[in-house]
């Protein structure tokens, strides 16, 4: 098969189409002929070499993936609702950006009904991270606010949809009124351009001081200081990426007064009983969304997966609104 692998770390250059042999599935697994794969940062950490894979883990960059059921044990896929031919969309443990790919039976969603394969290649990595973060660890309740740092990302977009879907009211911060009108349009109830505004006071004047329930983060370091300022009482910052460094002084009496919640997560070590559990909670709760096309994939571009290099050197670069997808 062909697959795209990380030469040696460094730049979107160092990455290359080879060729591979195919993996094999092993017990509850399945075998996919990929048609599209997503394109994380995480993988882009990867070829940096700042997120090396886990143990057991392909070395090929890519979480996840849609394409076609072609292998795997069929009594395991009986057993979880999934037959040979079928479209599936699927989180995978790694090894997403080639033309066949092997992921845990129980990460393995259906196509949602009216989606194309590249739609459905952007939802697993970010969808999972937001269900979690949001909605599994900061226990996000309709009625409530959320405010999501970086609203045009993939996880942006999919979290602004999925929020308001679900009762809830989201503001987010973006880098120019292009982003902030596009997030708009996706449903958010306010964006703010952080680069001409404060997001501090401005979220405070939205919501008349009270502040924000629930805050998903993607910078970190010294946001930290400034987003618990944007929190309710009983506010819960969740913390998903590190854009602006590991560390950050807070206030910890704020913490104790006001009985704030900071909480984070990773995915990728997560064990499969686990990520099957979300996946059965988006399929419960999200995917008749999806289907109903009360949420949208948002796909800014497509690249074909020889141009791997250039589709990381767009995401580097934050020019995109969105989702962007390699194809085979």
């Amino acid at each position: 098969m062909q697959a795209i692998e990380i030469s040696e770390p460094g730049g979107p250059e160092v990455l290359r189409l080879v060729e591979r042999p195919e993996p094999q599935p092993g017990p509850d697994e399945l075998l996919i002929a990929v048609t599209a794969s997503g394109v994380n940062r995480p993988d882009v950490l990867q070829r940096s070499g700042a997120y090396p894979p886990p143990p057991g883990a392909s070395d090929l960059p890519g979480l996840e993936v849609a394409g076609s059921i072609v292998g795997g044990d069929e009594k395991a896929l009986q057993a979880a609702g999934l037959a040979l031919g079928e479209r599936v969309c699927a989180l995978t443990h790694g090894g997403g950006y080639a033309e066949r790919c092997v992921a845990s039976i129980g990460q393995c969603l259906p196509v949602p009904a009216g989606l194309s394969d590249v739609e459905a290649a952007s939802l697993p990595e970010t969808f999972f991270t937001v269900w979690i973060n949001v909605f599994d660890r900061a226990r996000l309740q309709p009625g409530e606010t959320l405010l999501v740092q970086g609203g045009s990302s993939g996880i942006g977009v999919a979290a602004i949809q999925i929020a308001k879907a679900l009762g809830a009211s989201v503001i987010v911060t973006v880098g120019d009124d292009e982003k902030a009108a596009a997030c708009v349009k996706l449903g958010a109830d306010h964006a703010i351009n952080y680069k001409t505004q404060d997001f501090v006071a401005e979220v405070k004047r939205l919501t008349d001081g009270r502040g924000v329930d629930v805050i998903l983060d993607m910078v970190a370091g010294p946001y930290m200081a400034r987003e618990l300022k944007c929190l309710a009482d009983d506010g819960r910052l969740s913390i998903i990426a590190l854009q602006g460094g590991t560390k950050g002084e807070i206030d910890a009496g704020a913490v104790l007064r006001r009985r704030l919640t900071i909480t984070g997560s990773t995915l990728r070590p997560r064990t499969p009983a686990y990520k099957a559990s979300v996946a059965a909670a988006l399929r419960e709760h999200v995917w008749p969304l999806l289907e109903a096309g009360r949420i949208k994939p948002t796909v800014f571009k497509t690249f074909p997966a020889a141009q791997a290099g250039e589709a990381h050197a767009l995401m580097e670069s934050s020019r995109h609104i969105g989702k962007i997808v390699l194809t085979w």
